[in-house]
């Protein structure tokens, strides 16, 4: 081959190969139990995100964001898939025992016939779409660290996972992936480099076990917020959240100090609410594993220097699911048909769809072939109106010895409106004085279900 030839095909190869060079890498970065309220940029009185507030200036950042669940494992399902609860079937975290008498079900995965129903349902999940198996075809490397519940990460997609996944070696909902960040980014730089070393664009599913109990910060931190709040189950949260503003700020320094910042897509979301109890460790009611705005409502970010102008939009509805679609698109990837959220760098489409949807289920998934069975309410947002539709099935009725366990405000399971402008704290019930508003929604909740 000639000299001369050899320089004409490098001519026109070097599109093609720019173009594999300039694919954006992707870090979608998911906090773990932790409220919409909690952050400076939100306006927390105590709490300290500076690293945060700092990623929030430079994003795109929709302060009315929301999951599509009150529960990690099915709010997950749904942020790697872009598909709502009842869609993907995980409908809560952990499958109950028939055999079970007891309600507990932190228990229900230690029962023996627990393991082989869960492989049933990671078999029936993994058939699904999802992002990193759609990024992975695409040519990049794809690294899941932290939560991740639906089995061998492998097997929807990961090249690199932290989970093992051995039930043996208490695989249920992370294993040692749960270790990141806690225990310092080593895994992540690791695989940095190898990113670096194969010339290929990455995506990395960064779901820290944090700021989730154990609440068990550093000593400075604790001492920092005991001084600012007396209730020592609230500052030791608070002292949470500021650690993990603190790791979130070492992963982002990564990027910068290896010159990745500005080729990489950087996504925030929270998983699920919490609002500390001030008498235990535990979460306060309207909060996580509730459908009030103290459950699912979050902020989400959208960073992209160069592509994506910063804003802090306080109005626009996004949900959980717009984020599997919107990487894809960014990455010039199609969108399979079974995602049906919307690109958030399209503000007129955002707008136009005007309303969004959730799933609350029972911690304990009562079976697997009817996704209603572990079903407490469905709810759907529109403009400045939310409404609450409880919903307490035949089976979780004779599971509770037929008592209806509502929510913390409404034991009787009625419907709940809400005017979340003028109310965003949801102090308000105002079902009874709009008894057309809740019909046109529970109406669209109806279609929305069916479609």
């Amino acid at each position: 081959m000639t000299k001369r030839l050899v320089n004409l095909l490098t001519l026109l190869l070097l599109p093609l190969i720019a173009t594999a060079q300039e694919k954006p890498n992707v870090l979608l970065i998911i906090s773990d139990d932790q409220s919409w309220t909690d952050y400076s940029f939100m306006g927390h009185p105590q709490i300290e995100t500076p690293h945060l507030d700092k990623l929030a200036a430079e994003s795109l950042t929709y302060t009315r964001g929301y999951v599509t669940s009150p529960l990690c494992r099915p709010s997950l399902a749904s942020i790697l898939t872009g598909l709502h609860t009842h869609k993907h079937g995980i409908t809560g975290n952990d499958l109950k025992s028939p055999k079970r008498k007891d309600l507990n079900g932190m228990t229900s995965r230690r029962h023996p016939d627990w393991a082989p129903k869960n492989e049933q349902l990671y078999a029936g999940f993994v058939k699904h779409p999802n992002v990193a198996r759609a990024l992975n075809d695409a040519g990049y490397l794809t690294l899941q660290t932290g939560k991740y519940w639906e089995g061998k990460p492998q097997r929807a997609g990961f090249t690199h996972a932290m989970t093992h996944a051995d039930p043996a070696r208490g695989g249920r909902h992370g294993a040692s992936g749960l270790k990141v960040s806690r225990e310092g980014i080593l895994p992540i730089k690791d695989f940095l480099d190898e990113s670096k070393s194969l010339n290929k664009p990455f995506f990395i599913w960064h779901a820290p076990f944090l700021p989730h109990t154990p609440h068990n910060p550093p000593k400075e931190l604790m001492e920092k917020y005991l001084k600012r709040e007396p209730n020592k189950f609230r500052a030791r949260y608070f002292a949470m959240v500021d650690w993990f503003d603190q790791t979130c700020g070492e992963l982002l320094s990564e990027l910068d100090n290896r010159n990745l910042a500005k080729n990489t897509i950087v996504l925030y979301v929270t998983d699920n609410g919490w609002i500390q109890d001030t008498e235990s460790a535990r979460f306060a009611p309207l909060s996580k594993q509730d459908p009030h705005e103290g459950g699912i409502r979050t902020p989400i970010m959208l960073k992209w220097p160069g592509n994506v102008t910063p804003e802090m939009d306080k109005t626009t509805l996004v949900s959980s699911i717009d984020l599997a679609p919107t990487i894809l698109k960014a990455c010039n990837i199609a969108v399979p048909p079974t995602m049906t959220g919307l690109d958030l760098r399209d503000k007129a489409a955002l707008q136009t769809r005007n309303a969004i949807h959730g799933y609350d289920g029972n911690h304990d998934i009562f079976d697997l072939e009817n996704r209603t069975s572990n079903m407490e309410t469905r709810y759907i947002i529109e403009g400045d109106w939310k409404l609450l539709e409880h919903h307490f099935s035949p089976t979780l009725f004779r599971a509770y010895n037929g008592v209806f366990t509502g929510k913390a405000n409404n034991k009787e399971g009625k419907p709940e409106l809400y005017n979340l402008i003028k109310d965003p704290h949801e102090k308000v019930n105002l079902a009874a004085q709009n008894p057309d508003q809740v019909k046109a929604l529970q109406a669209k909740i109806l279609k929305w279900w069916n479609s």
